[in-house]
């Protein structure tokens, strides 16, 4: 089977310190679509004061060349209200919500308490059913985190397992930050997809130049086959530890997987283009 890769332009773009014109993403997406990603993570319905940039989310859904459309498409969620919005699109596949298990950032993130998320996370999980999309869990702080709130490997296999219990199918380890340490990486893989056979696990890696091949690397020889990732790495954390720190560059995943024979579903000529396209995009 192709490993998976889930291009992210809304995250890329979300903390972006230029606005984007709504022409603009919708022209991005399409050029993406080509490129034949097995999902595009590409809105978000949340709070238009907390992520001004994906405002025009609703336009963008609705501007869309749904006749290029062989990708998955997830957008965001941080409530109920979100996850209903999100449902009326027909474009769109999976509801994502980020669960943190730093309660710091939890309420950093969407202003509730990890108890609070928890209960509005079974309530998502219903309209999702009801409005017959699928739900993304992404577990936030998943390798640690810089507020010192108590965190171990265990922890974070324990939430998957909890998560798993509450009926979730797909869970994104993802490593907020930029501070995972491989060994971690490959230990919590291992681990969930070991215990959890049943579960989709992906990989949501902030990276750095100096750390994303063994960090790629820590996550598939655990047996990750699903990783998310940004064209030139734009984006990632506003509470990483330093601007170095973005998404996972889609280029050099490609490479990676290039260079130990794994196959995946990319259009190359349609990458090199969305590639270029990006570089005008994001200035």
């Amino acid at each position: 089977m192709a490993v998976k890769i889930v291009e992210c332009p809304r995250d890329a773009m979300q903390g972006f310190h230029h606005p984007i014109s709504t022409d603009q993403k919708i022209e991005y997406l399409n050029a993406l679509i080509r490129v034949g990603f097995n999902a595009l993570d590409c809105g978000s319905f949340v709070s238009k004061r907390a992520v001004p940039q994906l405002a025009d989310t609703k336009d963008v859904l609705n501007n869309i060349d749904l006749s290029l459309k062989n990708s998955s498409f997830i957008t965001i969620v941080a409530n109920e209200r979100g996850a209903d919005e999100a449902c009326q699109f027909d474009q769109v596949d999976v509801l994502g919500f980020p669960f943190s298990i730093s309660e710091t950032f939890q309420l950093r993130n969407t202003n509730q308490t990890i108890k609070q998320a928890s209960s509005r996370l079974a309530h998502i999980r219903d309209i999702a059913e009801q409005g017959k999309k699928e739900l993304l869990v992404y577990l936030s702080m998943g390798f640690g985190n810089p507020y010192k709130d108590k965190w171990s490997t265990d922890i974070a296999i324990d939430w998957c397992k909890r998560l798993a219990d509450q009926g979730i199918t797909s869970i994104n380890l993802s490593d907020t930050i930029g501070a995972a340490k491989a060994e971690d990486i490959k230990a919590i893989f291992s681990a969930c997809i070991e215990a959890m056979p049943h579960i989709e696990f992906g990989a949501h890696l902030h990276t750095r130049a100096d750390n994303y091949l063994k960090n790629i690397s820590s996550a598939y020889e655990g047996g990750c086959r699903k990783f998310d990732s940004a064209i030139q790495g734009f984006g990632g954390c506003p509470f990483a530890a330093d601007d170095l720190t973005g998404n996972l560059p889609t280029e050099s995943l490609l490479n990676y997987l290039k260079d130990i024979k794994e196959s995946t579903r990319v259009n190359q000529e349609a990458f090199d283009k969305a590639f270029a396209l990006a570089s005008k995009v994001f200035v």
